[in-house]
């Protein structure tokens, strides 16, 4: 992801204006008076929803990823039960009834491939979501707040950083006798939010020099507030393309788990599907229709999720909009 400055998204007041005296005359209105706010943000979402149509980036990152989730909602409605059942022929190739094959053992390769897909979206949801919470709360806080709480958190980032983050989760899952989505996508989002903080609280120190900011801290406002009403909106873009980063990074890493046989022991995964097919030599059969859709799907999806970030990054910064 490219840095992009932060984008005050509501415009920074400057000073105070004096309450006028008594007998005093009120002051003159402003055109637009109390609605222009609204006015502002009605126009700012009609100029990122304009950009957003005319580059073509979003809309194609946005069409793939919508057409995997369909797969996912609508397959395992088509195909109900247990996506790991004995239910067809041997190694049978796709056909009207079977329409991605099946196994060597006669398992439906379409119906773990959409069992596999709502898998790998929510490890991508749960641990890009616990990678993005640990993220803001370092980062805000750090940048806020400075001094000794700034360093103590830059260190331990630091030191989160450097550790082997697929190392330490291999190590760790092959302990594990029973392992569940749920633990894995908590795994990776513990594993997964260093650069996040860092660059969320190199976005809050700049922020933080701004006159808002200083003028609701002046005003006895809390820091909480000051975080999350006055400098999370104004860098809301940044946020959400962080997350979508950690949403792509979650599914790389649980599919790369899964792919060495560390993954769910129970259901089933895109990652899971690769090490069977692998593991029951698919590509020396030429079962090609066992290992190709999970490849192609987890290829497809976090691709989309980068193209999708750099399209948004184009949206959100004027100075990377095509011209």
């Amino acid at each position: 992801m490219t840095d992009m400055a932060p984008m005050d998204g509501v415009p920074a007041p400057g000073r105070l204006p004096a309450s006028p005296g008594a007998g005093a005359a009120p002051p003159p209105e402003v055109p637009g008076g109390p609605g222009r706010p609204a006015t502002e943000s009605v126009s700012r979402r009609r100029e990122i929803l304009y950009f957003a149509l005319r580059g073509k980036k979003v809309p194609i990152a946005t069409g793939v990823l919508l057409v995997f989730f369909a797969i996912g909602i609508v397959g395992p409605i088509l195909r109900p039960g247990d996506p790991n059942a004995f239910v067809g022929p041997l190694a049978a190739p796709p056909s009207a009834e079977y329409w991605f094959g099946t196994t060597s053992f006669g398992q439906d390769v379409f119906a773990q491939f959409s069992h596999g897909l709502v898998a790998t979206f929510m490890v991508g949801l749960l641990g890009g979501s616990v990678a993005a919470l640990i993220g803001m709360v370092v980062g805000f806080v750090a940048g806020y707040r400075g001094g000794i709480i700034d360093e103590v958190l830059n260190m331990l980032t630091n030191v989160v950083l450097v550790i082997p983050t697929l190392a330490l989760l291999i190590v760790i899952t092959a302990y594990l006798q029973a392992r569940g989505l749920f633990l894995e996508a908590a795994f990776i989002g513990l594993t997964s939010w260093p650069w996040a903080a860092r660059a969320i609280r190199a976005q809050t120190f700049s922020l933080n020099a701004r006159e808002f900011v200083d003028l609701a801290r002046i005003s006895g406002v809390s820091s909480l507030r000051v975080i999350f009403r006055e400098i999370a909106p104004n860098m809301s873009s940044y946020l959400f393309m962080t997350f979508i980063l950690l949403f792509g990074g979650a599914i790389l890493i649980a599919a790369s788990l899964d792919f060495i046989g560390l993954g769910p022991t129970e259901g089933t995964s895109l990652g899971l599907m690769m090490y069977n097919a692998v593991a029951w030599s698919a590509l020396q059969l030429g079962m090609w229709w066992w290992f190709i859709p999970p490849g192609i799907a987890i290829t497809a999806i976090v691709g989309a999720l980068y193209v999708m970030n750099v399209g948004l990054d184009e949206i959100f910064n004027p100075r990377l909009r095509e011209s």
